[in-house]
């Protein structure tokens, strides 16, 4: 699969994480802190520059072994970082996968984590020839709860301990796309 592909809806672009991104992810995460370090568990308030440098790089390894898909959002038009999104925990034998998202905190409620997970959708089931996509949510993060809603995810459930939250096991509802609700 070439690394060079762009999702586009016309609004928003994803595209495979660079070495060009290393400060723009760095400062869309200090912005972002107080927001991010509640739900997401790489975040805390000393992130460094290293850790975005360290983390890009290990993407393209990731991508080439099929472990992991992760994106850079942007506008179409090109510029700002937005946040990013990806598919892991990919199970091949059963076509399935889970889809993370974020949005940096100035560009929120603007349908932009809604967007991502629909390309991000779309490229698992186009792409990847997967299944499912499954969209863990914590029980309490109301704005990931309005975003998969949005997308017309499938609520199916409360899983225990799904998620962890401030490095503490969590409650999480279970989301799901599959081909047909996309069609």
């Amino acid at each position: 699969m070439e690394k060079d592909i762009r999702l586009t809806d016309g609004v928003i672009m994803l595209h495979p994480y660079q070495v060009s991104d290393i400060d723009s992810v760095y400062e869309a995460v200090r912005e972002s802190i107080s927001e991010l370090v509640e739900w997401m568990p790489w975040c805390h308030p000393d992130y460094t520059i290293e850790e975005s440098r360290t983390w890009i790089e290990s993407q393209p390894d990731k991508w080439e072994k099929g472990e992991e898909y992760n994106f850079a959002i942007s506008y179409n038009t090109g510029g700002l970082y937005l946040g990013g999104c990806g598919l892991r925990v990919i199970d091949r034998d059963i076509g399935i996968a889970n889809i993370g998202y974020w949005v940096r905190t100035s560009q929120t409620d603007k349908g932009i984590a809604t967007a991502a997970t629909l390309l991000l959708a779309r490229f698992a089931f186009n792409e990847l020839r997967l299944n499912r996509v499954e969209i863990a949510v914590a029980v309490d993060n109301q704005a990931s709860l309005r975003v998969v809603e949005k997308a017309g995810a499938i609520k199916e459930g409360i899983l225990r301990n799904r998620l962890t939250k401030n490095n503490t096991p969590c409650n999480a509802v279970v989301f799901s796309l599959i081909p047909q609700d996309l069609a």
